[in-house]
């Protein structure tokens, strides 16, 4: 078998045991790797009466068929968890040079079970594996926890992925950091490991990789080096200027969120938040993950002001719409500052300038005051208190120990009211991506399984910037405004399922630059047996079926696919999507129909789990 090593490692830290699982052959075959190998082990392991932060349940990180190999952007593992934020399946993906190192270990999964009775942290160099004292480490920051554990260690090539003191403390949407500002986010994958008193895991791998036709592998990633290079946007603005070239398009294009998603544009930012000022404003280097061309990342240091000298990775384009434009914040310093903070605490930035947004509403509507914030000033475009806030947070300190809970728990605390400017899906945080001049978007964010979600696919990328691709048979006239007729999501959605499985990052098909019929031809070159665009298809297909299952057992079906009542029922006051609302019903009536799930339930039917090979979930 090639393209994987076909093991699993597998750590309770309540024992201090570690075991050594083969893979079963069949589940690569049907779920390649990646996301889809590790949702399959889940669905075995997950305990349904249990919420996320139990010790008995998994935390599994998984590799894929491409980690670590010459196709472009395979810096990529995945966790799969249940996340305490949500109570849905949890996934978090991330980059860096975590991954390829886990892969180069010999393991394509390591699974986590228990909690140790004290701070620990993993080191796995290839089969070695030893469970240490990380007593010393705990309440440190990120930056400060990979330093002392590489000091420590003192081994060539040592790569980490670790908690913050947001992960210690619980805040539910606690990230895994690696590279000290790469993210396992999304959903409180760092409190999960918080839970198990798990500070950090360090890895070394110095074996070769499984590849089937090592020249067949090279032949096919310069084919797709030059499809990524051939695409205007990839070419033109992500590498030279990385994801803040996201931020003037989307702010033209009517679905930046603004004030609280009060707003869809924000033109007060104009030469102080665009990619021009953020590369004017601060010192700023490109930085690439494993394998990447694209170099999309950005190390930045803040130059002047208050916090001078202050840097790190980032802030990405999701940072600065959450920390500036939903917070109505301008100043570039204090977003940067925010981000920073963000990272090293180890917070997820989408989840945390969202919660600090929504607090900004509620102090807006008097449903918190400056007694209970602490004496800080909570109006619109306060930068300074964002940062404060961010501190706060991550160490639950004061009001930051309700927001630590998320939107959806502060809210009901907060009483009825506060529930307007909760902005949530499933109890995850918006990201900074709007659904009324983007409908297909509105399909995303209500119905992905892990909540509120804007990646799973980007569907904006069709219907607002207009890409189409024949591969897919998304092709013709898609409008941006229209409600129904989204049955073009399912293929978008399962490329964006399958680079999530082979290991690869999103960003190399975001904009349909890599074709599936490319990606296709690396898998077959690693896997050693033929793999057609519509076999990677079926097998992401066949993932994006078991996790809705999955989130069945947990109680979640159709009554859950809803989003915010600011989108169906407040018209768009401006942008392109101005007077626009969401006609959910019908959306989701077109996406579940193109699915083959049942139109009451929201729920795979018999016959689509069926021609799946899924028929044993029912």
């Amino acid at each position: 078998m090639k393209g994987y090593t076909g093991r699993a490692l597998f750590v309770n830290l309540s024992n201090r045991t570690t075991t050594v699982q083969n893979i079963p052959a069949e589940w690569y075959r049907d779920y390649l790797g990646g996301e889809g190998v590790a949702v399959r082990l889940f669905w075995d392991l997950v305990h349904d009466d249990r919420d996320g932060l139990a010790p008995e349940q998994p935390m599994i990180f998984a590799t894929g068929p491409l980690t670590g190999t010459a196709a472009p952007c395979s810096g990529r593992a995945c966790v799969i968890f249940r996340s305490p934020a949500t109570g849905t399946i949890g996934a978090a993906n991330a980059g860096g040079h975590f991954a390829p190192a886990l892969k180069k270990a010999g393991w394509d999964l390591l699974v986590i079970t228990g909690k140790a009775d004290k701070p620990v942290y993993l080191l796995i160099q290839d089969d070695k594996v030893e469970i240490r004292d990380a007593s010393s480490l705990w309440g440190q920051g990120v930056k400060e926890t990979e330093d002392a554990i590489k000091k420590e260690v003192g081994a060539q090539g040592l790569q980490i992925a670790s908690i913050g003191p947001a992960g210690e403390k619980g805040v539910l949407f606690a990230n895994i950091m690696t590279d000290k500002h790469r993210a396992f986010g999304r959903g409180g994958p760092g409190a999960v490991m918080g839970a198990k008193n798990l500070k950090a895991i360090a890895v070394r791998g110095t074996q070769p990789l499984p590849i089937a036709d090592p020249e067949a592998l090279k032949e096919a990633a310069k084919a797709a080096r030059d499809e990524l290079f051939a695409e205007a946007f990839v070419r033109d603005e992500l590498h030279p200027y990385g994801t803040p070239s996201f931020y003037d398009a989307i702010d033209a294009l009517g679905i930046l969120p603004t004030r609280n998603w009060q707003r869809t544009s924000f033109p007060q930012s104009k030469d102080l938040l665009t990619y021009k000022a953020y590369h004017e404003t601060l010192e700023v280097k490109p930085y690439a993950c494993f394998g990447c061309p694209i170099a999309c990342g950005r190390h930045t240091k803040i130059k002047s002001g208050k916090y001078a000298g202050l840097e790190g990775g980032g802030p990405e384009y999701e940072a600065v719409a959450a920390f500036g434009s939903k917070c109505f914040v301008t100043d570039l310093n204090a977003v940067a500052a925010a981000n920073h903070l963000a990272n090293n605490f180890g917070l997820d930035v989408i989840s945390t300038g969202q919660v600090i947004a929504t607090a900004m509403e509620w102090y807006e509507m008097g449903l918190l005051t400056k007694e209970q914030t602490g004496g800080l000033d909570l109006t619109w475009g306060n930068g300074d208190a964002v940062v404060e806030l961010v501190k706060m947070i991550a160490h639950r300190e004061g009001i930051g120990d309700l927001l630590a809970n998320g939107v959806k728990r502060a809210a009901e605390k907060l009483g009825p009211k506060a529930e307007k400017a909760a902005m949530h899906v499933k109890g995850l945080e918006m990201a900074a991506d709007g659904v009324r001049a983007s409908k297909g978007e509105s399909i995303v964010h209500a119905t992905s399984a892990r909540g509120a979600d804007h990646l799973r696919p980007y569907a904006s990328a069709i219907d607002a910037f207009g890409y189409r691709d024949e591969e897919l048979g998304i092709t013709g006239d898609i409008n941006y405004l229209e409600d129904g007729n989204k049955a073009w999501v399912k293929p978008f959605q399962e490329l964006s399922m399958a680079t999530n499985m082979l290991g690869v990052c999103l960003f190399a098909s975001i904009t349909l630059a890599i074709k599936t019929s490319t990606w296709a031809k690396l898998t077959s070159a690693a896997m050693g047996r033929t793999i057609t665009k519509d076999d990677l298809l079926k097998a992401a297909e066949r993932v994006i079926n078991m996790e809705r299952q999955i989130n069945a057992r947990f109680g979640f079906d159709r009554k859950d696919d809803t989003l915010p009542e600011r989108f169906l029922k407040e018209p768009a006051p401006d942008g392109r999507g101005e007077g626009e609302v969401v006609d959910l019903k019908k959306n989701l009536d077109s996406y579940f129909e193109a699915m083959g799930w049942d139109q009451k339930s929201g729920l795979p039917k018999k016959e689509t789990l069926e021609r799946l090979g899924l028929d044993w979930m029912l």
